[in-house]
């Protein structure tokens, strides 16, 4: 049995958390002894698909007339497409149709959460859909004084500053435009928004809120490794106060680097992160902000070591026993079907 992981446009969406999913699947896959490629033009007997550009439709009908199965991950959602880039909210209803008909042609889907199960099922796909976490390498954000060391240089920052960060793309959706405003509100705070995107995608509002940022904010873009991975170990708290998503690897990331964290109350949270055990959640600005305080200022109930067993939980290894579990009963399924005709 051996899967093809397919990524289409790779280079387009390696920043993203899809990027990171396909990553973690191929450590899983690794984990687990599950014989993979990422190569298309290699034999195979399982396509795992990951994208849903112009090159889909084929694929997954080059498969089904070979009798291949075919597993579609559904990351996207049309609620999570919108308020994200220019012109989103205008074709997300065209967006989810598009997204039903190709999830539709998989044997069995896989998505990040229960919550996503829930939204994928409410657009009546009938396909089995399995909620299966996205996984985290927990050792990559193991502690590491090298890593915090590299990124308290990067920035300046001295023993005094109290750091508040954030990561995620420039969508509205992310909830950049509170995490500005936050900041501007606690300007005794230094607060660091990781991520980028191109001002051509984004609304004239996150433009010019991302131009007018307050002083105590820094924006470095797309930064990876030790940088990122020190600002996670180091900082007074991780703050996203994302208005949707299917999971969140960054929260995942956060969680696993015993970090104290702060999140908007949203479905996709429910019900792995909780207030007050893992986490600390809020709905609007003036509860975020004290929670900020508190976590910043010690104030709070030490989550950290709860926040890293849910991270545990979710570790890459866990997750490719179950990616194992799936390839494996749809193969059986697929392969018994042929046999039947």
């Amino acid at each position: 049995m051996k899967v093809l992981l397919y990524f289409e446009n790779e280079k387009l969406l390696q920043e993203s958390g899809i990027g990171r999913a396909l990553r973690h699947q191929m450590m899983a896959l690794e984990s687990a002894g599950v014989a993979y490629t990422i190569n298309p033009l290699e034999d195979y007997d399982i396509l795992h698909i990951n994208t849903y550009f112009l090159n889909s439709n084929a694929i997954i009908a080059e498969c089904k007339k070979k009798g291949k199965a075919v597993i579609y991950h559904a990351h996207s959602t049309e609620e999570d497409f919108r308020n994200s880039f220019l012109f989103s909210n205008e074709i997300s209803p065209l967006f989810k149709k598009y997204l039903i008909s190709l999830y539709s042609q998989g044997d069995e889907i896989i998505t990040p959460t229960p919550y996503s199960k829930k939204i994928l099922e409410s657009y009546g796909i009938t396909v089995p859909i399995n909620a299966i976490s996205n996984g985290i390498d927990l050792k990559r954000f193991a502690y590491d004084k090298d890593k915090v060391e590299a990124y308290r240089r990067y920035f300046s920052l001295n023993k005094k500053d109290k750091v508040v960060i954030g990561v995620g793309l420039y969508f509205e959706r992310k909830g950049i435009l509170d995490f500005l405003e936050i900041a501007k509100k606690l300007p005794e705070y230094t607060f660091i928004w990781f991520g980028y995107s191109s001002p051509l995608t984004i609304p004239l509002e996150v433009s010019a809120a991302i131009e007018n940022r307050s002083k105590n904010v820094i924006m470095p873009g797309y930064v990876k490794g030790a940088i990122i991975e020190g600002a996670y170990l180091d900082a007074d708290c991780f703050f996203f106060p994302s208005y949707e998503e299917t999971e969140g690897i960054v929260v995942l990331e956060a969680l696993a680097s015993r970090q104290k964290v702060v999140v908007r109350d949203i479905g996709a949270f429910d019900p792995w992160l909780i207030d007050g055990y893992n986490c600390f959640k809020a709905n609007d600005n003036r509860n975020f902000i004290k929670l900020i305080e508190d976590c910043v200022e010690n104030r709070c109930i030490d989550t950290r070591e709860n926040a890293y067993k849910t991270a545990e939980e979710r570790s890459i290894e866990n997750i490719g026993l179950k990616l194992k579990e799936v390839y494996e009963r749809v193969y059986k399924k697929v392969n018994y079907e042929k046999e039947s005709l």
